[in-house]
């Protein structure tokens, strides 16, 4: 099975491949059991409180992945938050001190998060080098950046949202090198349908992540945004950008067949359930800007049979390994 890459997809892959190098080595039986037990209880709470969809998807796992993947949403979700939500005079510190502790092989004091986090990176070998490319992406975040292209674009999803799914892809199991890029891929895609929805969101804060070059394209200025008006132009920008999702979503989604077998409907439903966000925009005439796009919990229990069928349906053409 091959993916087809596009430049900017082979830029990220060697930085996929170069994370492989850090691997995690601290043992399990080293952390405090009882924290443990506190931690993951902690993690699912984050996970439930702040993503529905996520929570749901990972339900679909046999308890040991679900307790992982819950504190890997976790340490993104804290880290997320403490650019976004943070009252601290000085995130860039806040987020400085939250790196240590939560990269640290046995976190210090009664940090329940961090080692829930440590644990699950130790049983499942997940490459600490992934955690850190998220934390630096996160950290763009403060500097207000741009981003002229997609190319650019891609690359800051990569670091916020593929490296979740590279950092899953080892609690779940996978079968070698080449399920990266599908990994990738599917990031981005899901990265970039966030990024469509909460563009009103985003740019309260300042914030602009859509591609500078296709607004150039659409005519779309920074005043549209400020005025939230859904005009033609809007409409026909928003299109593109919904077809080209769509299509990354639709080159990752046989990627799963090189998962385990036991992770595949979660993964699978997670991506299909997050993608349904773009449906609910289309639905409603691409306005992101006075509604929040979103399916609800009926919606997402509806659609799980198909998902599931869909999973069956891959053609599994390999033999499947544990990371």
């Amino acid at each position: 099975m091959t993916v087809q890459t596009m430049p900017w997809e082979s830029r990220l892959l060697d930085q996929a491949r170069e994370a492989l190098e850090h691997l995690t080595h601290a043992s399990p039986a080293a952390l405090d059991q009882t924290l443990l037990q506190q931690g993951y209880r902690a993690c699912a709470g984050i996970t439930r409180t702040h993503s529905r969809t996520f929570m749901l998807a990972s339900s679909l796992l046999p308890q040991p992945k679900r307790k992982a993947v819950r504190a890997l949403y976790a340490f993104c979700r804290i880290s997320d938050d403490i650019v976004d939500c943070s009252t601290s005079a000085a995130p860039a510190a806040e987020l400085a001190a939250w790196r240590l502790r939560s990269l640290a092989p046995h976190p210090a004091g009664s940090d329940a998060v961090s080692a829930a986090w440590a644990d699950a990176r130790a049983c499942f070998g997940i490459p600490v080098r992934y955690a850190e490319q998220l934390l630096d992406a996160v950290a763009s975040d403060l500097t207000g950046r741009r981003y002229p292209t997609f190319d650019d674009l891609a690359a800051y999803a990569y670091g916020v949202a593929s490296t979740v799914g590279l950092m899953a892809m080892h609690i779940i199991g996978f079968a070698g090198e080449e399920a990266m890029p599908y990994a990738i891929k599917m990031g981005v895609a899901l990265q970039v349908t966030n990024i469509l929805r909460d563009v009103k969101e985003d740019w309260a804060r300042g914030r602009l992540y859509l591609p500078l070059d296709d607004m150039d394209r659409f005519g779309i200025t920074e005043q549209d945004l400020t005025t939230g008006q859904v005009t033609p132009r809007w409409r026909a920008f928003m299109r593109f950008q919904i077809q080209r999702v769509r299509q990354l979503f639709a080159d990752s989604f046989p990627g799963i067949a090189l998962l385990d077998p036991d992770g595949r409907f979660a993964i699978a439903a997670a991506a299909r359930l997050y993608e349904s966000i773009l449906d609910d925009i289309e639905a409603h005439g691409y306005n992101v800007f006075t509604r929040r796009a979103r399916v609800s919990l009926p919606g997402k229990i509806r659609r799980l049979p198909g998902i599931w069928l869909k999973t069956q349906a891959l053609e599994d053409r390999v033999v499947w390994f544990d990371s």
